[in-house]
């Protein structure tokens, strides 16, 4: 039986159309980044591993929206800093002026195997064993409303 090609994912595609969509509206379009030692943002505007970045046209300079990365250039305190974000590092994306937008799952890359989303590994996993902590079974997401 012949393999099917891999599918790229649908990630980049629905953060440019999320990004376009703000745009033609006359919103803010805002990233939520998870921010590892394969991104590259001012880490002194980091907290809690995330920051939130303003992505319009007026606060970037060359935004380039990839399959892989997220590219632009930003001032930050009134210098201008490269921003690269890994498009797996973005969490979601949304409107400043209203909230609307979407969010993504988190995806997780092990060695030696393609990168998974929480609930595909999730699924491929054993069940928890009986003692297991409350806490593992369910998280709060970090997001907060922005008004």
């Amino acid at each position: 039986m012949d393999a099917l090609p891999a599918l790229t994912s649908t990630r980049p595609y629905l953060i440019r159309a999320m990004h376009e969509w703000c745009s033609d509206n006359g919103f803010t379009p805002y990233i939520s980044v998870l921010v590892d030692k394969n991104t590259l943002v001012p880490i002194e505007h980091v907290k809690d591993n995330e920051i939130i970045l303003n992505i319009s046209i007026d606060a970037t300079s060359g935004l380039q929206i990839g399959n892989e990365f997220v590219q632009f250039k930003s001032r930050f305190s009134g210098v201008v800093r490269d921003l690269m974000i890994p498009i797996n590092n973005v969490q979601a994306i949304f409107a400043k002026e209203n909230g609307q937008g979407m969010s993504f799952p988190k995806v997780t890359v092990m060695e030696g195997s393609v990168a998974q989303t929480d609930d595909t590994s999730k699924a491929n996993a054993s069940p928890p064993s009986a003692g297991a902590n409350e806490a593992s079974k369910r998280t709060r997401s970090h997001l907060t409303i922005v008004k």
